[in-house]
């Protein structure tokens, strides 16, 4: 039952964004010039540290464009109908697992237009792709319930931007350094503990979404 609610709800706001057709391709539209733009700038294949680097903090930015809209986007209207139909915490798990799968879609898409433009020089492929997929849902965990946290202060997307990057400092800084791992072909065992620390932030957003969220539910 709690699966198929938040499928169904998922399956709304991706028919609600296909509507739209402004947000996500607009969130496209500026990793793509990005990428561009670096081009330009280097000129050639890059060191791997400012590779790993700028991966990361275009897809940071793009996740603030997109989840910022999350709650912000919607009326109270819309807002109060939907708080009828499900539990708090549904609502959140399903909202989280959304934008992290248009994050790792546009990650997907970022790291095709790196590789064509500025190289890939990925060396453990299994491991960045994990490391794409978890630092997508911990980007996306962080930036849905601050979006939610915005939405009863009407401030929106600035109040994501000024809240958001200093918690998501910590999260952002094991990502980077276990993609430059990746790009380096350090071994596995080395990793292991990025790669838990890693696990362990995404448990520790999502836990703590899926505590807090009621409280702001009921407002």
């Amino acid at each position: 039952m709690l699966l198929d609610k938040i499928i169904q709800i998922i399956k709304k706001d991706f028919l609600v964004e296909w509507r739209s057709k402004y947000i996500l391709p607009g969130t496209l539209l500026y990793v793509v010039s990005s990428v561009y733009v670096a081009y330009l700038s280097f000129k050639k294949i890059i060191s791997v540290n400012v590779w790993a680097a700028l991966f990361w903090v275009i897809l940071l930015f793009a996740c603030v464009n997109l989840v910022s809209n999350s709650f912000s986007s919607q009326n109270k209207a819309r807002m109060l109908y939907q708080y009828t139909l499900m539990p708090a915490r549904t609502f959140i798990l399903s909202k989280i697992i959304y934008n992290a799968l248009i994050m790792l879609m546009i990650g997907i898409i970022s790291l095709l237009f790196f590789s064509g433009l500025l190289g890939n020089p990925v060396q453990d492929m299994l491991v960045f792709i994990f490391t794409l997929v978890f630092g997508s849902i911990g980007l996306s965990g962080v930036f849905t319930l601050i979006s939610a946290i915005a939405s009863k202060t009407g401030n929106g997307y600035a109040f994501v931007a000024i809240l958001g990057f200093p918690i998501v400092l910590p999260l952002l800084m094991i990502i980077i350094k276990l993609t430059k791992n990746t790009l380096d072909g350090i071994a596995w065992e080395v990793n292991l503990k990025y790669i838990i620390a890693l696990l362990a932030m995404n448990t520790i957003v999502v836990v703590l979404a899926y505590l807090l969220f009621p409280y702001l539910w009921r407002d």
